[in-house]
């Protein structure tokens, strides 16, 4: 496990100095960090009997400094220029990155994201007194694909209610299976449940009256921040080839990967 410098002390001729090699140290501004000044040195007279001044820098906020110097390791063994921005709010922690090619960092249908995701959930979390519910999204994702979740989720109930058959989506992930079943529950006229064993479990949308297989249960334990799933996490290297090189490009074809990768039984 990574181990991470959260206090540091340094000297040098003056306080400004000191500070200065602190903050360089610890990679942050000073209003994140709490400065103590040890010792504010002496002058001395014709530089005799001089003393250093000595500052001891201490993060803020810790949790987001793990997440800030993971991060920023992993795209650096991508060569990816990301900036990374980080808040706390309460128990919650929001990472929002931002730069060139962030399809890279999306992955396909948000499988890098997801990753990242929760390898920053463990490494926040590790030897932590409280669990903080990590959040990472890039060009406001999240958002996008739960609307795009749900108009999926209305689209192929339409079809179901037509046709009378039965269709059996990709394979996601808890979080975005719980959104297809959420969008559903109260339909008339379909049922939904999942197959499969993660990380290939599916969602099955059915018509109300055809005999379902282990339907799903709104008392389930809810996938949250992505940390409690089973599942391969493969992070790209920046060079490799990617379907989507922004959001939008994905979003013009996610109706269409789902259209071809679901099937009609």
């Amino acid at each position: 496990m990574l181990k991470f410098v959260t206090q540091t002390e340094k000297t040098a001729k003056s306080v400004n100095e000191a500070v200065e090699a602190a903050l360089a140290e610890l990679g942050l501004n000073e209003d994140e960090v709490d400065i103590e000044v040890v010792d504010e040195g002496t002058k001395g007279f014709l530089g005799i009997g001089s003393k250093d001044a000595k500052v001891i820098a201490t993060v803020k906020d810790v949790i987001s400094y793990k997440a800030k110097i993971f991060l920023a390791q992993v795209f650096e063994g991508m060569r990816l220029d990301v900036t990374i921005s980080t808040k706390l709010d309460g128990d919650n922690l929001l990472v929002d990155l931002s730069g060139e090619n962030m399809g890279i960092i999306i992955g396909k249908r948000g499988d890098t994201l997801d990753s990242l995701q929760y390898l920053t959930s463990l490494v926040v979390n590790h030897d932590s007194d409280e669990y903080y519910k990590v959040t990472i999204d890039t060009e406001n994702y999240r958002e996008k694909r739960l609307g795009a979740l749900c108009a999926l989720a209305k689209r192929l109930a339409d079809k179901v209610t037509k046709t009378g058959k039965k269709y059996t989506l990709e394979p996601m992930n808890p979080y975005e299976r719980r959104i297809i079943h959420s969008n559903l529950q109260e339909n008339e006229e379909v049922t939904t449940y999942s197959v499969g064993e993660d990380p290939y479990r599916k969602v099955v949308i059915a018509p109300k009256n055809a005999p379902a297989r282990n339907t799903y249960n709104n008392n389930r334990t809810s996938y949250s921040g992505y940390s409690g799933a089973k599942r391969s996490y493969n992070i790209p290297h920046a060079h490799n080839p990617n379907k989507h090189a922004s959001f939008e490009s994905y979003a013009k074809s996610f109706e269409e990967d789902n259209a071809s990768e679901t099937t009609e039984e």
